[in-house]
C-alpha cells in the first residue's frame, strides 16, 4: 500500500470512532437517564483521548510527508487530515480530554439550570468551560487571535474581523426593516392548543416531504433540536409546544436541511475526512434555505395550510394568505430558534459580540447575564423576563461551541445567494412547492452543494453553485421584498 492508502485507511477508522462519539452525544440529549451524566462525561473523555491520540499520532505526520494525492478528491482528503493533525498537535492531550469531560457534564448542568431558571447553578461550570476554551484557543492561535482560532473549527478561512464587517453591513438594513414592519399591524396568528403526538406525526411527514431518508435516520425529541451523524446514520431531533405547532414544524424542516446534506454526500466519501459538510456556515445554508426560502414561502405554506387543516380541523385561519401571514409573522420574542427571518440575525449578532468578549477577557462569566440583558434591551427594546429566555436559552456555550454562533448568519447569507441561483435554475419552483413537491429545489441543492461534502473550501462551495461571489445583498433583497409585500411597506 502507498502512504496515501495507509493514511486513508487510518483516517477511516478515526472517522468511524468520531461517529461513535457523536452517537453518544445524540443519546445524551434524547434518551440517556439524567443520573448518567457524570459517567457519560467520563466515557466522552475516554473516546476523546483515543481520537486525539490518533489525530496527533507521529505516523500521521510521516504519511502526510510521503503521501501523494491521486486526484482532486485525494488532495481534499489530505487537506482535511493535515488540518486535523496540525490542530491536534497544538492542543495538549490532557486539555482535549478535560474539555470533553467538562463540556459533557456542563451540558447536563445547563439543562437543569435552564429548567430551574437558575443562572447561578450554571455559571461555575461555564466559567471552567470558558477557561479551558481560552487555553485551547491560545494553543491553536499560536500568538494570533484566540477567537479566530476558534472560528476555524467551524468556518475555515474567515476571521472575526471579517464577520464583524459583514454584520456591520447587514445591521442597518435589518434594523430599518424591523422598525418598518413592527410599525404595521401584525398578521393574525394561530390560537388554541395542538396535540403534541399529532405534531410529531406531521413532523415525520414533513421530514419525508423534504427528502429525509427515514431508512437511514429517525426523528426524536430533545430540549434543543439538532442533527447528528453522517452517511448511513443521520438522526434529527425536534421539539413540541402545545400552543405553538410552528415551533415543531420549522425546527423539523431546519434539521432536515442539515440531515439531507449529510445523507446526500457522495457515498465514496463515507467515513472519510471529506464525508461531511464543508463548514457549519454551508451546513446552515442548507437548513435555513429548507426552513425559510422553501418552507416559509407563500407557495409551500399554501400546501401546508391544507395539511394543518387535515390533521387539526379548524385552526382559526381562514385562507392560505392568512396562513402565510401567520407563518411569517414578525413579532417580539426572546428565543433565537423561534425568531422570524427579519430579526434572527440580530439575535446572532448579540451572541457573536458577547462570546468574542468572553474569549478576549473583556467580559467575565459572572457578568454574562447582566451583559446579555442589557444588550437585549438595547437591541430589541424590551427586557428579558427570565433566564431561559435569556442567557440560558442556547446549549452552545455549555458544550464549548465558541465560534459557532456566527455561522448561523453566514448560513443565512449563503442561503440568500443559493436561493437567488435556485430561482433562476428552477423557474417552476413555486408551482412545485404549492403542490408540496420539494424535489426540484432539493435536487438542485443536492447536485450543486450537498453531494460535494467537504471537497471544497466553504466559500468555494457557494461560489461554484451560484457562479457569483458571496454577498449579503441577495439575502437582504429577499427579506425586504418578502416582508415589504407582506406588510405593505
Amino acid at each position: 500500500m502507498s502512504a496515501f492508502e495507509d493514511l486513508m485507511s487510518y483516517a477511516r477508522d478515526t472517522t468511524a470512532l468520531g461517529e461513535i462519539a457523536g452517537r453518544l452525544g445524540w443519546d445524551q440529549e434524547t434518551v440517556m437517564p439524567r443520573g448518567a451524566a457524570a459517567q457519560r462525561g467520563a466515557e466522552m473523555a475516554a473516546i476523546e483521548s483515543v481520537l486525539h491520540a490518533r489525530r496527533s499520532a507521529p505516523e500521521v505526520g510521516d504519511w502526510l510527508e510521503k503521501a501523494e494525492a491521486p486526484d482532486e478528491v485525494g488532495a481534499a482528503q489530505l487537506r482535511e487530515i493535515r488540518r486535523a493533525f496540525d490542530r491536534a498537535n497544538k492542543v495538549p492531550a490532557r486539555l482535549a480530554k478535560e474539555l470533553a469531560q467538562v463540556t459533557s457534564e456542563a451540558q447536563g448542568k445547563w439543562a437543569a439550570a435552564r429548567a430551574d431558571e437558575d443562572v447561578s447553578a450554571f455559571l461555575p461550570v461555564l466559567e471552567r468551560v470558558v477557561e479551558l476554551k481560552r487555553e485551547e484557543g491560545a494553543a491553536l492561535a499560536a500568538g494570533g487571535t484566540l477567537y479566530d482560532a476558534m472560528l476555524d473549527d467551524y468556518e475555515p478561512g474567515i476571521t472575526g474581523a471579517e464577520i464583524a464587517t459583514l454584520f456591520d453591513a447587514m445591521r442597518p438594513r435589518l434594523v430599518d426593516l424591523r422598525a418598518a414592519v413592527l410599525d404595521k399591524p401584525a398578521p393574525k396568528g394561530l390560537t388554541g392548543m395542538y396535540d403534541e403526538k399529532v405534531q410529531m406525526r406531521l413532523a415525520r411527514k414533513l421530514a419525508r416531504t423534504f427528502g429525509y431518508d427515514m431508512n437511514r435516520g429517525r426523528v426524536d425529541k430533545a430540549v434543543h433540536p439538532f442533527s447528528s451523524g453522517s452517511g448511513m446514520d443521520v438522526r434529527i431531533t425536534t421539539r413540541t409546544n402545545p400552543s405553538d405547532p410552528f415551533n415543531c414544524i420549522y425546527s423539523t424542516i431546519h434539521e432536515v436541511g442539515h440531515a439531507a446534506y449529510e445523507q446526500s454526500i457522495d457515498d465514496a466519501y463515507a467515513l472519510t475526512p471529506i464525508g461531511h459538510g464543508a463548514s457549519m456556515g454551508v451546513h446552515e445554508s442548507q437548513s435555513r434555505i429548507y426552513e425559510n426560502q422553501l418552507g416559509r414561502s407563500r407557495a409551500f405554506t399554501g400546501w401546508l395550510f391544507e395539511e394543518m387543516r387535515d390533521v387539526y380541523g379548524n385552526i382559526g385561519i381562514n385562507s392560505a394568505d392568512e396562513f402565510f401571514g401567520a407563518v411569517n409573522r414578525v413579532h417580539n420574542g426572546y428565543i433565537r430558534t423561534e425568531s422570524d427571518e427579519v430579526q434572527y440575525n440580530l439575535h446572532i449578532m448579540l451572541r457573536f459580540d458577547l462570546e468574542r468578549a468572553l474569549m478576549s477577557g473583556d467580559l467575565q462569566v459572572a457578568d454574562l447575564e447582566a451583559a446579555w440583558n442589557d444588550r437585549f434591551k438595547a437591541d430589541f427594546g424590551y427586557a428579558v423576563d427570565r433566564p431561559s429566555n435569556g442567557c440560558l436559552q442556547d446549549v452552545h456555550w455549555s458544550v464549548g461551541l465558541f465560534g459557532y454562533f456566527p455561522t448561523y448568519s453566514l448560513g443565512n447569507v449563503y442561503a440568500g445567494c443559493l436561493h437567488h441561483a435556485l430561482r433562476e435554475a428552477v423557474p417552476l419552483l413555486d408551482d412545485q412547492l404549492s403542490a408540496g413537491d420539494t424535489l426540484g429545489a432539493t435536487s438542485w441543492l443536492r447536485e450543486n452543494v450537498q453531494r460535494h461534502g467537504g471537497l471544497y473550501e466553504p466559500r468555494k462551495v457557494i461560489e461554484k453553485a451560484t457562479g457569483a461571489p458571496v454577498s449579503e445583498a441577495p439575502l437582504l433583497d429577499y427579506l425586504e421584498a418578502k416582508f415589504g409585500a407582506l406588510y405593505g411597506l
